[in-house]
């Protein structure tokens, strides 16, 4: 006779509390806005049991693809790897990114964007390989994508960036922000630098100068706030709070339905 003493495996349970809060993201982002942390650890954060799929793991790291169940759901999840230059976008990570966008859209699955982004990777390589083409394809990706898509904006979201990664204006349902999120031009260093030039060179003391205008300026836009009085932000969150507003998010869309315009298809920038 068998033994009846096995010990049997612990059951996963299927679905997690959709009430749960997320009290480790609240100290998650550095004090430092130039230090970087793992987008991957807010991500596990959120989605249910802290199980997510990530495709195309070795390529084109400073972006995260991949599939995850948001209250029982399945999402597609997107985000930038401030680990990784600094989560910047070059032409691999666009089209990492569009051709995840584009599967998800296939097969009607929602899409979760994650952003901490300082814009397109500059350089000369960057530029003779087609940055521009790669990048509007990323753009394209998101606008003609029809399925619910929400975005988190972490940190930084910066120039072209800004709209590559699922902005308001580029489509995006629901637009969520952390207290961290500077939505802007470009960072306030770089912006003060130009916008104040003038006065910087007449100041007697230059440094202390730009150094008052990029406080100035980091003040005024730094911040997620403007954008949402723009309404390019529909509500300033709690980081713990982020998958409580993703699930409300999710489920006010669960029916969305958009009217294809009258033609076969649309004519992607390749």
């Amino acid at each position: 006779m068998p033994s009846n003493n096995i010990e049997e495996a612990p059951v996963v349970p299927m679905h997690d509390d959709p009430q749960r809060l997320c009290p480790e993201l609240d100290t998650i982002i550095p004090d430092d806005a130039r230090m970087p942390y793992d987008m991957k650890t807010v991500i596990t954060s959120v989605v249910d049991q802290g199980i997510f799929y990530e495709v195309h793991e070795h390529f084109a790291t400073n972006a995260i693809v991949g599939f995850a169940r948001i209250n029982n759901r399945s999402v597609g999840i997107i985000g930038n790897q401030p680990l990784v230059k600094a989560g910047c976008l070059d032409i691999d990570a666009s089209d990492k990114i569009s051709r995840f966008v584009r599967t998800c859209d296939c097969f009607n699955i929602p899409l979760v964007t994650f952003v901490d982004v300082p814009g397109y990777l500059p350089g000369v390589q960057q530029e003779l390989n087609g940055i521009i083409r790669h990048g509007a394809k990323l753009l394209w990706s998101y606008a003609e994508a029809n399925v619910p898509k929400l975005t988190v904006v972490v940190r930084k979201d910066y120039g072209g960036a800004y709209l590559a990664m699922c902005a308001k204006p580029l489509g995006a349902d629901m637009v969520f922000a952390w207290p961290t999120a500077e939505i802007a031009v470009m960072g306030a260093k770089g912006a003060a630098e130009i916008i104040f030039k003038r006065e910087i060179q007449a100041a007697e003391n230059p440094e202390a100068m730009w150094l008052e205008k990029e406080k100035e300026y980091a003040d005024m836009f730094a911040n997620p706030y403007r954008a949402a009085d723009r309404g390019y932000v529909d509500e300033v969150i709690f980081p713990s709070e982020t998958r409580d507003k993703l699930i409300q998010g999710l489920l006010s869309l669960k029916n969305k339905n958009v009217a294809a315009p009258d033609r076969k298809h649309g004519n992607i920038p390749l």
